[in-house]
């Protein structure tokens, strides 16, 4: 499919790739990470033919169709409808569709047979490419991505940089290429919308390369990873948990290696050392140091992942009840967020607050925080309580003109400058960077500033708006270590489920305005909310239908019987409906066990096992989704009988 051979690429004198290999082939899902700055985005570049590599080949089979999601896409900007820009990528149906209109347009003046068969063949080739319901599948993968319906209508250039995104990725899974390139596609995504995504890209059919920091979400869609570190790429056969393992065996096997030949050349210089000023040794000693130079050094392992090695430094303990709502009432026009909320935070909560966007997630950490003050009803801080509030315009408050170092010793002078160093290396400042000017930083880099401050503030509440975000994994790990080893309280919100599942022992989540609240780890919320969804189904398919009590009152003839056909006519439509929703029941557990059966290795490895599951995946789907329209269809008209 992509066969790349020998690749060099140069940067000025540093070589990010250096005769790095490395083939992609159908089907595959792979997950291409590595540290930040190690050629991931770069490496998709060259492959679409943006860059060209210094030296080495790209080699693509012919006709081979490429999407490729990237981050400078953020820009594109258009006055046409949502709707219209993610149907751009239907270009041969869009071009059918305005020639068919121009013939039919020509039929109503000239009826000639060649018109005719023109708009015969045109149809036909519109049909074979499903293009009457091209509309229907922009409109599923827009609302998959988070859009209502009223949103498809509105122009793009009304939207901000992140949901601009998420129409391009709707447009680039609406081409079904070969191969998606897609580099940080979760970013600007949702909960609800990442999981979309997740069973949307395991059942695609072609090839995928995911660029991402987000672990848990490469682990449910890739099954290969590829590793760029030092100029090379390195596969390895599994998701990302696999890969894990599958280093640290063969880092093992490389730290027993490299101590054994270290071991063997502290011999032969011992040996060298003793006989060279000897004569008649010399010859000897010569052929052993030619030995030793001709030698293939085993490289020792460098350690990627690094460990915390300050502590959170807070001057007073808080009282037992942190925070405290009540009664409280929030909104914006034409949107309610709480209304009545009640929540308590109390001493030792890890939260994590999740949701979809929209939901009041960030609102509701600035009433918390008291960067909201325009509410109803109560928000008090405990006893005791002293807060930090990490959000992305926290990036505002940081002094342009100082270097990073001064920034944090002013902020946090409790802390020694070994501790500060070390915290900011944890954030990727090391060395001289951190004499760095803030004003010199990127957006991201800044972020990184603001939030080293955070972890480094006199707080025993901490409240943070997506921390991870531009951490790459590495500095993930970093801050699931600080805050687990955090003696005082947290909430956070971020879309990084391996980050929450590892931080949090309860979940919050706001749910017809309330404030909800799941006793435990990200991971068990999971699972109980999916059993939760099932349980209304389940009860509305096994519930008896209610039988329609009998008049006792007299009736005029007629009416009563208009009233004998009506009751009839509802119960025979009950009973279809009844029907129907013992269907789906049965059809939803069927695509369900269909989708595990993708995730198997034994099945995705196994290419024409895997063509069968998927086609009866899509055949359940579909059968799904027409019991589904027909059970909404029967429903309206049991309402409009009952009405």
């Amino acid at each position: 499919m992509i066969a790349i051979n020998n690749l060099t690429f140069e940067i000025g004198a540093r070589a990010l790739y250096d005769e790095a290999n490395w083939h992609i082939k159908p089907g595959e899902k792979i997950g291409l990470i590595g540290a930040n700055g190690t050629g991931k985005t770069t490496l998709l570049k060259i492959i679409v033919g943006d860059y060209k590599p210094t030296s080495g080949t790209i080699s693509k089979s012919k006709e081979l169709t490429i999407g490729y999601l990237n981050q400078d896409l953020l820009s594109y900007a258009s006055d046409k409808s949502i709707l219209h820009v993610a149907m751009e990528a239907f270009e041969r149906q869009n071009q059918l569709h305005a020639e068919i209109e121009n013939l039919l347009k020509k039929l109503e003046t000239d009826y000639s047979e060649d018109l005719l068969h023109k708009l015969s063949d045109k149809q036909h080739e519109f049909e074979t490419l499903d293009g009457y319901n091209i509309e229907y599948k922009a409109h599923e993968i827009l609302a998959g991505l988070g859009f209502t319906e009223e949103q498809t209508q509105r122009k793009l250039s009304t939207f901000s940089g992140g949901w601009r995104m998420r129409v391009m990725l709707a447009k680039i899974l609406l081409q079904a290429p070969d191969i998606l390139l897609l580099d940080e596609p979760t970013n600007h995504l949702d909960l609800p919308s990442i999981q979309w995504l997740e069973d949307y890209l395991k059942a695609f059919e072609g090839a995928i390369v995911i660029v991402s920091h987000d672990r848990w979400f490469l682990d449910k869609v890739i099954n290969r990873t590829v590793e760029s570190r030092k100029g090379k790429l390195t596969v390895y056969a599994g998701n990302y948990s696999f890969y894990l393992e599958e280093k640290a065996l063969r880092e093992e096997i490389q730290r027993g290696e490299f101590k054994n030949q270290q071991s063997k050349i502290k011999q032969e210089e011992k040996l060298i050392e003793r006989f060279r000023a000897k004569a008649s040794k010399a010859k000897m000693a010569q052929s052993r140091i030619k030995m030793l130079d001709k030698m293939d050094r085993v490289d020792d392992v460098d350690d990627d992942n690094p460990s915390v090695n300050f502590t959170f430094k807070f001057g007073k303990q808080s009282g037992r009840n942190v925070f405290n709502i009540e009664g409280v009432n929030k909104s914006y026009p034409n949107l309610q967020i709480l209304d009545n909320a009640d929540a308590i935070i109390e001493k030792g909560d890890k939260i994590a607050l999740i949701g979809a966007n929209g939901r009041g997630k960030s609102t509701l950490l600035r009433i918390i925080a008291a960067a909201d003050t325009e509410f109803e009803g109560k928000g008090e801080t405990g006893y005791n309580v002293t807060k930090t509030f990490f959000a992305q315009h926290q990036l505002e408050s940081l002094h342009l003109e100082n270097e990073i170092l001064t920034e944090l010793q002013t902020f946090a002078p409790r802390h020694t400058d070994t501790e500060l160093r070390s915290i900011l290396g944890s954030f990727l400042f090391t060395g001289d960077d951190v004499f760095k000017k803030i004003k010199v930083l990127s957006g991201g880099e800044k972020s990184r500033v603001a939030l080293a401050k955070a972890l480094t503030a006199d707080a025993n509440f901490l409240i943070l708006d997506e921390p991870t975000n531009h951490l790459d994994m590495a500095s993930v790990n970093i801050l699931i270590q600080a805050l687990q080893q955090y003696q005082g309280t947290f909430i956070a919100v971020s879309h990084d489920r391996f980050f929450l599942d590892n931080i949090a022992n309860k979940i919050w989540f706001i749910e017809d305005q309330k404030i909800k609240q799941y006793p435990g780890t990200y991971a068990e919320y999971e699972e109980w909310n999916a059993k939760r969804k099932l349980e209304p189904k389940a009860a509305v398919a096994a519930a008896p239908q209610p039988k329609k009590e009998e008049k006792k009152e007299a009736a005029p003839v007629k009416q009563q019987s208009v009233s004998d056909d009506k009751s009839k006519q509802i119960k025979k439509l009950n009973s279809d409906l009844q029907k129907m929703e013992e269907q789906s029941t049965i059809l939803e557990k069927e695509v369900k066990q269909l989708e595990n059966k993708l995730a198997d290795p034994q099945v995705y490895n196994d290419k024409s096992r895997l063509n069968d599951t998927n086609t009866a995946y899509k055949q359940k789907q579909n059968q799904l989704k027409q019991i589904q329209q027909q059970w909404e269809t029967l429903a309206g008209q049991i309402l409009e009988l009952e009405a």
